[in-house]
């Protein structure tokens, strides 16, 4: 027989899989699907085939995954994976789709969203268009708008406590991957020259992405200039005149 499983990690799927089968990990053979590196606009992410030699009945899969977390596992380790469950789970997810549904609906255009990933303090939210490179507009502009106005929705619901992620066409993950390639080309040449380069003007969760990139290199430092917004960040050889 043959199951899927998902986690945020290899290692977490695998245990669902052996808590829900009632079996070893040792017991059974594991196909990975996907995987997905964590970012600073995702968890990380992987899905498994599972393959065994005899059926598993869906009581045996609940009760043993019920027994599992009597050992220690948590309700919410053997609960549903962070992606998943597109649809709205309760009023204030709903209203939260309807929200930003209306936000591109008043301009002009049409769309589906859903619930991309949950988290404690975070929620990810996926629209689906077929005009979704209007949505994003240069550099994101203007989907970094539209989760702005979202997230003063959010607090003028009461809830500040939560963060809203919105993403469509995974430009979110293409962007990160991106910035980080370019953070890495930069560093390259600035080693080599000894100077400084001032990037493009960017929001401050891309400019935090190009700050932690780089953290790590000893002899390379970041830092940001300008006001508001948008600002620009400056990659710089240690010890370089600044």
């Amino acid at each position: 027989m043959v199951y899927e499983f998902e986690g945020r990690t290899e290692k977490e799927a695998i245990d669902r899989a052996a808590a829900a089968l009632g079996l070893k990990k040792d017991g059974f053979d594991v196909e990975i699907l996907e995987a997905q590196r964590s970012g600073l606009f995702r968890k990380g992410h992987v899905k498994i085939q599972v393959h065994t030699d005899g059926p598993v009945s869906p009581k045996r899969l609940q009760d043993d995954a019920e027994d599992e977390i009597g050992e220690g596992l948590t309700a919410e380790d053997s609960g549903p994976a962070v992606f998943g469950e597109p649809d709205a789970k309760n009023e204030f997810e709903q209203k939260l789709l309807d929200f930003v549904k209306g936000l591109i609906t008043h301009m002009g255009y049409e769309g589906k969203v859903s619930v991309l990933f949950r988290e404690e303090r975070k929620i990810g939210l996926k629209i689906e268009s077929e005009y979704s490179s209007i949505l994003i507009g240069k550099k994101g502009k203007n989907l970094d708008a539209l989760q702005f106005l979202t997230n003063i929705y959010v607090g003028r619901e009461g809830r500040e406590d939560i963060r809203v992620i919105l993403d469509t066409e995974n430009y979110r993950i293409r962007r990160e991957e991106s910035l980080v390639r370019l953070a890495y080309t930069v560093a390259d040449r600035v080693r080599e020259n000894r100077g400084s380069i001032l990037l493009e003007p960017m929001n401050p969760f891309d400019r935090r992405l190009i700050h932690t990139t780089l953290n790590d290199i000893s002899d390379v430092e970041t830092k940001s200039e300008g006001d508001g917004l948008y600002k620009k960040v400056r990659v710089y050889y240690r010890g370089a005149a600044r």
